[in-house]
């Protein structure tokens, strides 16, 4: 990372005090210049966290290491010779919060990791509805205004996806997640404090975000973008693969409701707006067959639906 430039960490407990002011300025920096910050004292409970992570890195040796050997072996990804650019170095699975929750359909899950995360999942989401009234209070906008926005008839999607990024023999033929914008609203990520490889690109380089303990990573995706007219952006991001030590990542994505009507809000447009107007559900299904693409043709194709067809959307990828 450049020297003079210093990843956005927010300590969530000032916003009580009288550095306020402070807070919220720094946390509407990152928002326009980042895409991305970082929030400690956010009210999690650490031991809850420690749980999760314990789980988490249990679930993946007993349930997912031997099935991601495998796919490795059938993939021809266990002898690495050239640069890999259509697969990602990841072990996921996926847990649905809302509308309604699969946590009793996730077969090899225990119990006591089920409960953990019901109960993770819940704080995780007030927390991203603190969050989203935050970001309306500095951008001008009505308190509410962006969960109303989320809402939809439906309420919003939430979910988490846990992954976990074995060690790689040789990190520069693979990423463990290609680059990409998120498509969705507001992403809070607890991601582990050991093992990096998360990095976002700002001003054309590739930053690392920091590993820091029971912090919780918060970036916005293509949503807000639009909705805030482009005062705040989504960022590329991606995951390198490290050849030592097995990266966890719990990312959790609140997402407006599937029939969630977004446009930039009348407040933040002065004339035309570039941004297009668009059924969430929409975007979604163009969304995910053009993941790893840029976000500005997704953008201008939306303004346009008959151009949807010229991204030639292939793959499919969780929408929660």
């Amino acid at each position: 990372m450049e020297k003079n430039m210093k990843f956005p960490v927010v300590d969530f407990s000032k916003l009580n005090g009288e550095e306020r002011d402070q807070t919220m300025a720094l946390i509407n920096e990152a928002c326009e210049n980042w895409g991305f910050f970082e929030i400690v004292n956010h009210g999690l409970p650490h031991d809850l966290m420690d749980k999760i992570e314990k789980m988490t890195k249990e679930h993946y040796k007993t349930c997912q290491e031997q099935k991601f050997n495998d796919m490795l072996k059938s993939k021809g990804l266990d002898n690495l010779q050239t640069e890999v650019e259509d697969v990602d170095w990841e072990s996921t699975f996926y847990v649905r919060h809302l509308p309604q929750s699969n946590l009793n359909d996730i077969s090899d899950v225990s119990d006591e990791y089920r409960t953990a995360m019901k109960d993770f999942g819940k704080r995780l989401e007030n927390l991203a509805e603190e969050l989203l009234d935050l970001l309306c209070e500095n951008l001008g906008l009505e308190k509410g205004y962006l969960k109303k926005v989320f809402h939809g008839t439906k309420g919003p999607t939430f979910g988490t996806k846990v992954s976990n990024y074995p060690p790689c023999p040789k990190p520069e033929m693979i990423k463990g997640l290609r680059a990409h914008t998120d498509a969705g609203g507001i992403i809070l990520l607890f991601q582990d404090d050991k093992v990096s490889g998360l990095q976002l690109l700002k001003d054309g380089d590739w930053i690392d975000v920091p590993p820091l303990n029971h912090s919780i990573v918060i970036n916005l995706g293509d949503q807000l973008e639009v909705i805030t007219n482009g005062k705040y952006k989504s960022v590329m991001h991606r995951v390198v693969t490290q050849q030592e030590g097995n990266r966890m990542s719990v990312a959790s994505f609140y997402n407006p409701g599937s029939d969630a009507e977004i446009s930039p809000a009348t407040s933040l447009v002065e004339k035309d707006s570039e941004y297009p107007s668009f059924v969430f559900d929409d975007y979604m299904k163009l969304y995910a067959g053009v993941k790893f693409q840029p976000k500005e043709p997704r953008f201008a194709a939306m303004k346009n639906a008959s151009a949807v067809t010229e991204l030639n959307p292939t793959a499919a990828v969780e929408t929660f």
